[in-house]
């Protein structure tokens, strides 16, 4: 029946892949909870233990440059007061990492500014932890907080009314400001951009900068180092500087820079 449905799942309604492995692990969940309670069950439960996930295609990681991620923040116009909200939004998720359920969950109480600033977080499983900030960030954030005049257990970034925001309206302040930056930094129009992009960008810029990956892991709050390898493969400059240390030594370093000639007798093949 459950592999029916799986079935069901993609032929009917029409469900990629991962959604069905998603079903998947929540029946997984529910049925390693009965394992322990109803032992005379035991074999139906292996059963459906031993249902395999689907494999799919991995998508690249999608993220930003620093260029980009610039060009982002400055979009929200400043004469505005949700501009300045989202721009503390937006530089906030970009320099820490947060995910959407954490940056709408985030209180006035939860930044620390000065010397050893910090962003409190809940992530998944109810873990804790602290993201250190920029001066850049320290000084948007402080602020903001001093226009926003929330106490400790208020929203940081409300609405109006000053109620917390939702993933959605979160989602549509970041389409808004994309199509903004996309007029000064064109190469946005080349990437579908969610607020998760960000994530992935802080990540990125991480490993650019030589930071470890178990750190990595640890700023993004994730409960396995192996949730960083994506990272890792989408990551070109890894790449390039692996294969410099297996150039040969005639070979100059760098990337293949064609001259004239090859471009010339390449543009005569079309």
């Amino acid at each position: 029946m459950i592999a029916a449905f799986l079935e069901h799942l993609e032929r009917h309604r029409g469900n990629s892949a991962r959604t069905r492995n998603l079903r998947l692990t929540a029946i997984r969940s529910l049925f390693r909870y009965a394992a322990a309670r109803h032992p005379e069950h035991a074999a139906v439960i292996q059963r459906v233990l031993a249902i395999p996930a689907k494999r799919h295609d991995r998508r690249a990681v999608t993220y930003l440059t620093a260029q980009e991620s610039q060009a982002l923040i400055d979009a929200p116009p400043q004469d505005r007061w949700e501009g300045r909200r989202d721009r503390a939004m937006l530089l906030l998720t970009l320099q820490a990492g947060l995910r959407v359920s954490e940056l709408v969950a985030v209180n006035c109480g939860d930044i620390t500014l000065g010397t050893g600033g910090h962003v409190r977080v809940e992530g998944k499983g109810r873990k804790h932890r602290a993201v250190p900030l920029t001066k850049e960030a320290k000084a948007v954030l402080a602020v903001w907080l001093a226009e926003r005049g929330g106490r400790p257990d208020d929203p940081l970034f409300p609405t109006r009314t000053g109620r917390r925001l939702s993933r959605d309206a979160v989602e549509r302040r970041v389409a808004t400001h994309v199509a903004t930056a996309a007029e000064r930094c064109t190469s946005l129009n080349d990437k579908q951009i969610h607020p998760h992009v960000l994530r992935h960008s802080c990540a990125m810029s991480l490993l650019h900068a030589g930071v470890d990956s178990t750190v990595i892991a640890l700023w993004l709050g994730h409960a396995d180092v192996r949730s960083t390898q994506p990272y890792i493969h989408a990551d070109m400059t890894i790449k390039e500087r692996a294969l410099a240390l297996v150039t040969p030594a005639t070979v100059a370093p760098g990337r293949y820079v064609p001259n004239d000639e090859v471009l010339a007798y390449l543009d005569s093949l079309g």
